[in-house]
This record gives C-alpha cells, structure tokens and sequence, in this order.
C-alpha cells in the first residue's frame, strides 16, 4: 500500500528501517568511531608515577645544554664572560650573583666561571650536583679550600647573598667546604624564587639600580642582614 501523503510504500518504509538499525549496531561495534574512553593516569591505575631525576635542590637534572633542555648558555651582560645555566628566574638570579662578584669581589677570567655540568660527574648527593640541574655556577673553580677570600672581600660576598634574600647558597657554609660553588638553596616550587627575580628584573629595568651600583655594604644595616643570613645559613 502506498501512503497517498508522501508517496512512500511499506516495503520502502520497512527496508530504510533495516539499513538504519544494521548501520548503528555496526557503528557501536567499531573501535574510534564513538567517543574514545579516556586513559586512565598512573594514580587511577595504581601505577607509579615516573618521576624525571632531580638534583640536591630539586629542580629536574639535564643530560645537554642548547638543544632539548632548560639549560642555555647566557651571556654575563658587562663582563664579557658567558655560562650555561637555567633559563628564566634561575638565569637572572645567578646572573647578577655573578655580575656582583665580577664588579665588585674579583674580576674573572673566562676560565674562572663555570655552570652546568654531567651528573655523571657530580656527586649526587651532595650540593655540587645542582651545577647538573642549571641551578648552581662555580666561581673561581680552583680556589674551593676554605680561606680563599680576603676579609673585605668576604664582606662583599656576604652582601650579594644577603641581596639574594636567602635564595641562593654559598658552598662556603656547607659541611664540606667548597667556596667557589653557588648554587640556589630553594626547590622550583618556591615562590620566593620568582619573587627575587622579579625584583631583579625590575632593578634591571630602571638606571641606577642592580649590579655594577655602588652600594654601601659597610653600612649597619646591610652588615646586619648579610650577618643575620649568614649565621642562618651555617646552622642550616
């Protein structure tokens, strides 16, 4: 019978109906086709989860510098020296370190600045391991033996540090001496990272201000801070 309205027979009607059913129960039969189920994380699984290696400090260990990695060298503005260290925040804060050190404690040759390096060698567990992560640069490599800075020159480093807010470490208070290491005591989470760094940033941006200014570090306050901090950091 054919319906007087549309023009469609049963036997049509019937047919279509066939094709549309056969064609939907092929379709959920087929992987990719409906919405893929999503994946389910480690922690869902109770698999682990893989964690990269981290130096001392915490920040995540490099294999290469200029390719793949966090890890660049950079030019130290003012000093015709350069170094291999962490781009971003660790860049700037370390990059002044070094900037001070050069201006105001001891002039540096090329050969007396050093950052990253192979964790294969480096002790792992020990602070000079930073230097693999970007986060660490030694100053003066062969002069690591406690005693190496003059009275005034050690005032002068204190200062530096005491401007770093105790973000970054001199390897001169560690159980195991070591006074060319620098490297940054705070892991990667540590908003007071960022914080110096901005504040860094911004010195950078306006004359007058940051490395190569003179500043008075004989002046109580500042003798007062870079002693308090250094007293902090020994006990630590």
């Amino acid at each position: 019978m054919e319906d007087v309205q549309t023009g469609i027979t049963r036997r049509t009607a019937v047919r279509s109906a066939t094709v549309i059913g056969t064609a939907v129960a092929v379709t959920a039969l087929l992987p990719g086709v409906a919405s893929a189920a999503p994946s389910a994380s480690p922690k869902a699984t109770g698999l682990p989860e893989r964690k990269l290696p981290t130096s001392a400090n915490g920040w995540t260990i490099e294999k290469e510098t200029n390719h793949v990695s966090t890890v660049w060298t950079r030019q130290v503005a003012g000093t015709g020296l350069s170094v291999d260290v962490r781009i971003g925040d660790v860049e700037e804060i370390l990059v002044h370190l070094i900037r001070r050190f050069h201006y105001e404690v001891e002039e540096l040759p090329s050969g007396d600045l050093l950052g990253w390096q192979e964790i294969g060698s480096l002790r792992a567990a020990l602070p000079e391991s930073n230097l693999a992560s970007g986060t660490a640069v030694r100053i003066r490599p062969g002069a690591s033996a406690k005693g190496g800075l003059f009275p005034y020159q050690e005032v002068v480093l204190r200062d530096v540090l005491a401007e770093c807010q105790g973000v970054v470490r001199w390897g001169g208070d560690d159980d195991e001496v070591d006074e060319s290491l620098f490297y940054l005591a705070l892991g990667p989470e540590d908003r007071r990272v960022n914080r110096l760094a901005d504040r860094l940033r911004g010195w950078g941006a306006r004359p007058g201000e940051g490395a190569g200014t003179p500043v008075d570090v004989l002046s109580p306050d500042r003798r007062a801070e870079a002693d308090g901090l250094a007293r902090a950091q020994r006990a630590s």
